[in-house]
C-alpha cells in the first residue's frame, strides 16, 4: 500500500499537466457539471502487485514525457530564427525566379538569361583556359594561366563535394542540363556558376592590368550570373550568397599555394611528353593494323575470279623503300652513260 501511493504521488508530480502554466487545461470549464466522485476500491486480496519491471519503466516514462514536452512547446531561439530566415529565402527566391518555366512572367527571356549564366560554366572556362595556354608564349602567361586552371579545377571539386553532402533541391522541380552533370553541379547548395564568377573576378582584379571601366564591368558580370541561377529556379538566395564567399575563400587558397614559373614549367612540359607518347603510341597503333585491313580484304576474292581480281600482296612500306633507292640508282647509270657517249 505504501508503495502504491508513493508511486502515484510520483506520477502526479511529473505529470505536466500539474504544472503552474498548465493549470488552466485541469479546471473544468465554465457551467459544466462536475462529475460524480467514484470511490476508489481498495485492492483485495485477490488483486496481483504489478511486476517490479513496471514501476521502473513508468518512472523512466514520467521522466522522459516533460522534457519532450517542453522541447515541443519551447523552442529555441536559434531554431525560430533559423527557420524563419529559411522560410523567407524560399518566398523571395520563388519571386525572383520569373523566368522558371515557361509560363512565367518573363517566360520570353529565359533563353538570354540562360545565356548569361552559361559564361560562367566550368566547361567553357577550362576549355578556354587550355587553349590560351597552348597559344600563350611568355612565361608570365603561361604562370597565371597555369594557377588559373588550378583555381578552376578546384572550384568544381569542391562545389561537387558539397553539393554531395548537403544535397538541397532547389526552389522549383527543374531538371540539370547536360553541362552541369559533366561538372557535377547537380544540387543547389552552393551554387557553382556563383562561385566560379566570385572567383574568376576577383582572379582578374589582381592579377591583371585593367581600366576601371572594365573593373565595374567584371563586377557586374559576376553579380549578373548569381541573379540570373536565381531568376531561372535552380538556386535559392542563400545558395548564391554562399557559392559567392566560397568562391572567394578558394580564391584565397589559390593565392597561399600559388606555383611558381618553374613549376609551370615542369608541368607544362611533362603534359607536353604524355601527349606526344600518346600520340605515337595511336600512329603505331594504326600502322600495325594496316597490314591485317589488306589481308582481311584479300581473303574475300572469290575462287574462280579472273587474273586481274586476284589477291596479288600489295607492298608494304619496307618493300617501297627498297623500291625507291633502286629506281634512282637506275636512272643516275642511264645519266652517266649518256654523259660518257
Amino acid at each position: 500500500m505504501p508503495a502504491s501511493q508513493s508511486r502515484a504521488r510520483a506520477r502526479d508530480r511529473n505529470n505536466v499537466l500539474n504544472r503552474a502554466e498548465f493549470l488552466s487545461l485541469n479546471q473544468p470549464p465554465k457551467g459544466a457539471p462536475e462529475p460524480r466522485s467514484s470511490g476508489r476500491k481498495a485492492p483485495g486480496p485477490s488483486a496481483q502487485p504489478p511486476p517490479p519491471g513496471d514501476g521502473a519503466r513508468e518512472r523512466r516514462q514520467s521522466q522522459q514525457l516533460p522534457e519532450e514536452d517542453c522541447m515541443q512547446l519551447n523552442p529555441s531561439f536559434k531554431g525560430i530564427a533559423f527557420n524563419s530566415l529559411l522560410a523567407i529565402d524560399i518566398c523571395m527566391s520563388k519571386r525572383l525566379g520569373v523566368c522558371a518555366g515557361r509560363a512565367a512572367s518573363w517566360a520570353s527571356a529565359r533563353s538570354m538569361v540562360k545565356l548569361i549564366g552559361i559564361t560562367g560554366h566550368g566547361i567553357p572556362w577550362i576549355g578556354g583556359t587550355i587553349l590560351c595556354l597552348v597559344k600563350s608564349s611568355t612565361l608570365a602567361g603561361q604562370e597565371v594561366l597555369m594557377n588559373l586552371l588550378l583555381a578552376l579545377l578546384l572550384d568544381i571539386m569542391t562545389v561537387a563535394g558539397v553539393q554531395k553532402l548537403i544535397k538541397r533541391r532547389g526552389p522549383f522541380e527543374s531538371s540539370p542540363s547536360l553541362l552541369d552533370y559533366l561538372t557535377m553541379d547537380v544540387y543547389a547548395f552552393p551554387a557553382g556558376h556563383a562561385s566560379r564568377a566570385a572567383m574568376v573576378s576577383k582572379f582578374f582584379l589582381s592579377h591583371l592590368v585593367l581600366a576601371v571601366p572594365l573593373r565595374v564591368l567584371l563586377v557586374l558580370w559576376a553579380f549578373c550570373v548569381g541573379l540570373s541561377r536565381v531568376m531561372i529556379g535552380r538556386h535559392h538566395i542563400t545558395d548564391v550568397i554562399s557559392g559567392f564567399i566560397i568562391g572567394y575563400f578558394q580564391f584565397r587558397l589559390v593565392e597561399l599555394v600559388w606555383m611558381s614559373s618553374n613549376t609551370c614549367q615542369m608541368l607544362i612540359s611533362a603534359c607536353f611528353r604524355y601527349t606526344t607518347f600518346l600520340k605515337n603510341k595511336v600512329k603505331s597503333h594504326l600502322a600495325r593494323g594496316l597490314p591485317c585491313c589488306v589481308k582481311s580484304t584479300s581473303a574475300r576474292v572469290p575462287a574462280g575470279a579472273p587474273g586481274w581480281m586476284s589477291a596479288s600482296p600489295s607492298p608494304g612500306p619496307a618493300a617501297m623503300a627498297k623500291a625507291i633507292p633502286s629506281q634512282s640508282t637506275e636512272e643516275q647509270e642511264s645519266r652517266d652513260h649518256l654523259q660518257e657517249s
